[in-house]
């Protein structure tokens, strides 16, 4: 029997008895995985730089441990080590920093000198090679006690064997090749309690994962008083508060999000577009009713990567960019999420590669598997976010210019508000557009009131079209949106189509959806397109005229421009377009068989014949 073994190893044990009996925690909390991360760029980049001739701990080495113990006995056994990786870490790197200093400056040197660092490494390349084999270990060892810390009981992580064995890493034989050879029995030896830790916290992250995936399967069919178990099985909360307020970078727990709406964005951040943020900003946070509604819903951005095991650059720098700009919530440690979870999000509530807004009511349910477009068309009018209500918006809701203006720009609400004739017109064709002009031009002199609005085309948002808004004179004398306020007037439109096609509509039997499509696929760029309509709230107030038809509409104002008075820009525009024109509504009918207690929600009948939106009414028949 190996005596001086047997004896060093209960001399271990004792003192990790001792370690354990200083273990106290009271609760406070340190950001390891933060902070591991800062001592691993500081490790890493000294361990294959330099190496010191570090002088052996005078006294008693056990004691020199227990009183650092002491100092710490308060945290948790993940900050225990971090906390000495990171006095490890900086002593190391101060040498570093002095080796980097030291050819060109001479304090630096004059330092250097006095704590006797070697000038040449060359000799010392053995025993870096065996350092950075111990620092990667070490640094595995502690992201294996952060995750073990995260999920287990705290009296269950006995690692007091590890840190002794870490700290006396720090004794160096005056041997270059005894040295070596201690540092590489110790990374093996490290390594391999390191792989006994991995597979017990492979099992248990396991194990956790099942009861979880489980729990959250059965929340559709438990009651809640509130949103707080659901958010905390979303978001755990164990080890540190989840969210962050990107507006003031405050660190928040669950319970901010108690008895509010909570309206989960879930998005790679790759894929959230630049405009559509904007809008949505601008159709909630930006929005007049925002402050009658604003204490009462929440928005949380939950970020998810694209690959489930690991984030790419480009995603980190996005994430780190809009976590700081956006004006709500986010989960500031997105990594951290459990795979449960996102699998949850992505089977349950259907998130593929799209940005998606899950809206929970204030008792945690899912009141609308995607409310995203609602809030893109009507913004804060769509509280309090609910399948339900958007129904209820699209219920008789017709084709008119405040639908398709929404509050874009003040300009086109006030025109809105105030009834005027609008002509919102498109094309990439630059002579089309002059010869357009100066069609409306004219039909101005002639005492046509018509205010028109350039809008581009909805896939040809191309550099193209900001040219034609700089260079052509004529586009500038018209009313004129920014280039970004263009691609909100088309996100919008797109909202809508996409809303009304998830409601279970289709072209061919909602009218508003038919113009919709037709609109968003006009796209000729020869021939250009416009839409003239005015701000009153009377349905069947817009009219879609293209190509050519367009221009010998507005070449044969003497033939039409005395129906105005009568009835008005739109309808004369349709009587002279239409030679089946029928003034007023007529008295047509249609029967649409339906099953009893049935109701067709956010569908808009027009005849076929006066082209006016038809009223509903039920008939029973024997």
């Amino acid at each position: 029997m190996d005596f001086h073994k047997s004896h060093s190893v209960s001399l271990e044990d004792i003192l990790i008895k001792k370690l354990l009996l200083t273990h106290d925690p009271d609760g406070r909390w340190l950001d390891s995985e933060t902070m591991l991360q800062a001592v691993g760029n500081v490790m890493f980049h000294a361990s294959t730089t330099i190496v010191c001739n570090c002088k052996r701990f005078d006294g008693d080495l056990n004691s020199k441990i227990m009183n650092l113990f002491d100092l710490i006995k308060e945290y948790r056994w993940d900050a225990k080590v971090v906390l000495v990786l990171a006095a490890f870490a900086l002593r190391y790197g101060e040498f570093w920093q002095l080796i980097e200093l030291r050819p060109q400056n001479t304090l630096a040197d004059s330092i250097a000198r006095i704590k006797q660092l070697p000038c040449n490494l060359m000799p010392l390349r053995p025993q870096i090679k065996a350092l950075s084999l111990l620092v990667k270990t070490m640094m595995d060892v502690a992201m294996c006690i952060i995750e073990f810390e995260s999920f287990l009981p705290h009296e269950h992580l006995e690692l007091g064997n590890e840190i002794v064995t870490v700290t006396k890493s720090l004794v160096y034989s005056d041997s270059t090749i005894i040295a070596a050879w201690e540092l590489s029995s110790l990374a093996y030896r490290l390594g391999s309690i390191c792989n006994i830790l991995k597979a017990q916290v492979d099992l248990c992250h396991q194990e956790i994962e099942r009861k979880l995936q489980d729990k959250l399967l059965n929340l559709a069919d438990e009651a809640h008083i509130d949103n707080q178990k659901v958010l905390n099985l979303l978001f755990p909360s164990k080890n540190c508060l989840p969210l962050k307020d990107c507006s003031t970078q405050l660190k928040l727990g669950v319970t901010k999000l108690k008895d509010k709406i909570v309206l989960l964005l879930i998005s790679n951040p790759n894929r959230l577009v630049l405009e559509e943020l904007l809008l949505l900003v601008q159709q909630t946070c930006d929005h007049p009713l925002n402050e009658r509604f604003k204490d009462s819903y929440k928005i949380v951005w939950i970020p998810i990567p694209s690959s489930d095991t690991s984030w790419t650059d480009a995603e980190h720098s996005s994430f780190e960019f809009l976590s700081n700009s956006l004006p709500c919530y986010v989960v500031w440690k997105p990594r951290l999420l459990s795979s449960a979870v996102v699998k949850f999000i992505k089977d349950k509530w259907n998130y593929r590669d799209d940005p998606v807004i899950v809206t929970l009511d204030s008792n945690g349910m899912v009141a609308n598997c995607n409310a995203l477009d609602m809030i893109m068309i009507w913004g804060i009018r769509g509280y309090p976010f609910s399948a339900s209500k958007e129904e209820e918006l699209w219920e008789d809701q017709n084709l008119k210019m405040q639908l398709l203006l929404g509050d874009i720009s003040p300009l086109l609400a006030y025109w809105v508000e105030k009834g005027k004739n609008i002509c919102i017109y498109g094309s990439e064709n630059l002579p089309w557009i002059q010869q357009f002009f100066d069609c409306i031009n004219k039909l101005k002199q002639q005492g046509l009131q018509l205010e028109t609005i350039y809008v581009g085309n909805n896939s040809s948002l191309t550099e193209q079209i900001k040219d034609i808004m700089s260079s052509s004179a004529e586009v500038n004398q018209s009313s004129q949106l920014s280039f970004t306020k263009m691609q909100l007037f088309w996100i919008r439109l797109e909202s809508m189509r996409r809303s009304k096609t998830r409601l279970g509509k289709t072209p061919s039997s909602d009218h508003v959806l038919a113009e919709l499509s037709a609109m968003l696929d006009m796209n000729d760029r020869k021939e250009g397109w416009a839409v003239i309509g005015n701000g009153c709230k009377e349905d069947n107030n817009i009219i879609r005229i293209q190509g050519r038809d367009l221009m010998d509409f507005l070449g044969k104002f003497h033939e039409w421009g005395e129906d105005i008075e009568r009835f008005g820009l739109v309808g004369a525009a349709r009587k002279f377009l239409d030679h089946s024109f029928v003034e007023g509504p007529c008295n047509h009918s249609y029967l649409v068989p339906s099953s009893e207690g049935s109701r067709t929600q956010g569908s808009v009948v027009t005849c076929k014949v006066c082209n006016c939106p038809m009223k509903k009414f039920l008939v029973y028949q024997p």
